[in-house]
């Protein structure tokens, strides 16, 4: 088996996106093809040690599918290789779009988010809840996992198939809870096929139709659907588990009452076009918003239960790496991490099929993988490129704007210093800033500084971390200046605080 690396060209999406008016394009980064052996010994070393038969694995930027690379069979009999176009399951990768349909309705105002569940199912009406002090289930409780139900995986996985009649008997019934809702999130399939329900009681058509008619269809996502059996066979990964030292065939599980939360199937060359919508809702900014759901609904994905954990990447020696936090947003994992900042992940875990995405809003960048072996998270590789192109400078985090307040505030910190009083901040600082540190004692202060650091360059540019605030750093003759830049919330423009931090040389 050989890999085949595609790099495309242009791939377009439902819409092309408009310029980002403002933020700062990092600069032009390296091509992930001069990279690409390194990418295949990632790859292929996992592939290899997880026994994996078939994998395909895509990077998103600007808009496209910049680089796909496909290895192994999506069929031990046929031998047919992978292709970019080859249809994997994603399985709670799906939860996205159900997420997202669900803010979709919220948006046209036929939900809220904080509504009881059983206004639109009826059948949880009659529930025994776990306290008598338990709040009743809530729409944002199914989003984050927050219902107070049982982690049920891998039971979830097998409901796939379950009949809506069926389903609605077991509602009816009433489930057993783990602990009263909103207490804590623990992962469960089962909150988001009610969602699914959710959304077919308000639109009165199953819920694969909304999603397809309102996201797949929209964005060109043609070759992708909920009913796999309706897909050709020859452009299908059979799914295989790894038993007894050999694959065996996993069945087909055909769509069903919880195919919203893990039923959808999709090609890398059809996933790659959402990618390139959830990535194009950052940064916010000014101009037309041609998507099926509005830019700033999209980020609202970030959005969800504040029970936050500690992180550890998923990526070989993650564990020694720096820790970051996690919590669930809405379809997505929230991870705050050291280096990237803000990500977005999630895998999918299923009978026949394992898969996973990274999206890098701050970079404006997605990475993912869909493989045909069961429960075979590809987090690993994922996160083990992602760190590669990331020291390699294909991954480059966007430069914040710096906005004409703040250039022209730091203007006038380099020119305080130069000068050594407060003179050029005249009727610019506001009033809490003459209270924290009278005119005389600044004279005193900067003096002091200056003695310190000897001679600086302070031709450095400032480092904006928002329109108001700001940090810098210049190199001086022994030691450096960390400074900071602070402004008001007025209208004229004040300055709220200013520091002049020395660091000597070690």
């Amino acid at each position: 088996m050989r890999f085949k690396t595609i790099l495309l060209a242009a791939l377009a999406i439902a819409a092309p996106l408009p310029a980002r008016a403002q933020t700062t394009e990092p600069p032009a980064a390296a091509d992930p093809a001069v990279f690409d052996s390194e990418i295949d010994a990632i790859l292929k070393g996992w592939m290899a040690q997880s026994h994996i038969p078939g994998m395909v694995f895509g990077m998103v930027k600007d808009g496209r599918l910049a680089y796909v690379k496909s290895e192994g069979v999506q069929d031990l009999v046929a031998k047919r290789p992978v292709t970019p176009d080859t249809l994997f399951r994603i399985a709670s990768m799906t939860k996205a779009f159900t997420a997202l349909a669900i803010l979709k309705l919220r948006d046209e105002g036929r939900l809220a988010l904080d509504d009881p569940a059983d206004r639109y199912v009826p059948e949880l009406r009659g529930w025994t809840y776990p306290t008598s002090d338990s709040p009743r289930i809530t729409i944002r409780d199914l989003l984050t996992h927050s219902a107070g139900f049982v982690t049920d995986d891998p039971w979830g996985d097998r409901q796939t198939v379950l009949s809506q009649t069926a389903f609605t008997a077991y509602l009816r019934a009433g489930v057993p809870f783990t602990r009263a809702p909103e207490m804590r999130h623990e992962y469960a399939n089962l909150g988001y096929a009610i969602l699914g329900r959710v959304i077919a009681n308000i639109t009165k058509a199953p819920y694969r139709t909304f999603v397809e008619q309102h996201l797949l269809t929209p964005l060109g996502m043609r070759a992708s659907g909920f009913d796999v059996f309706a897909h050709p066979k020859d452009k299908r990964a059979v799914g295989y588990r790894w038993e007894n030292e050999a694959w065996a065939e996993e069945p087909t599980m055909k769509d069903g009452a919880f195919n919203s939360m893990g039923g959808l199937e999709v090609s890398a060359t059809d996933y790659a076009k959402w990618l390139a919508f959830v990535v194009s809702a950052w940064p916010p900014r000014d101009g037309e918003d041609v998507g099926p759901v509005k830019r700033g609904t999209v980020r609202q994905i970030m959005r969800g239960a504040n029970n936050a954990m500690v992180f550890h990447r998923y990526a070989t020696g993650g564990d020694k790496q720096c820790p970051g936090a996690i919590a669930y947003g809405m379809g997505w994992r929230v991870i705050t991490d050291c280096d990237y900042g803000t990500v977005l992940a999630h895998g999918g875990g299923y009978p026949g099929y394992g898969s996973h995405v990274m999206v890098l809003p701050e970079y404006g960048v997605a990475l993912f993988a869909l493989t045909n072996k069961t429960y075979a998270g590809p987090s690993q590789p994922v996160w083990d490129v992602a760190a590669l192109l990331t020291a390699k400078g294909v991954l480059v985090k966007r430069v914040e704007p710096v906005s004409p307040d703040l250039a022209s505030f730091y203007t006038a910190a380099q020119t305080v210093w130069t000068a050594g009083t407060i003179d050029a901040l005249q009727s610019r600082v506001a009033m809490n800033f003459p209270m924290d540190r009278t005119a005389a004692n600044w004279a005193k202060v900067l003096a002091e500084t200056k003695a310190k650091s000897g001679t600086c360059d302070t031709a450095a540019p400032i480092i904006a971390e928002g329109a108001m605030s700001g940090t810098f750093t210049w190199i001086c003759e022994k030691g450096t200046i960390k400074g900071t830049v602070l402004l008001a919330p007025t209208k004229p423009t004040t300055l709220q605080s200013l520091g002049y931090a020395f660091e000597g040389k070690d």
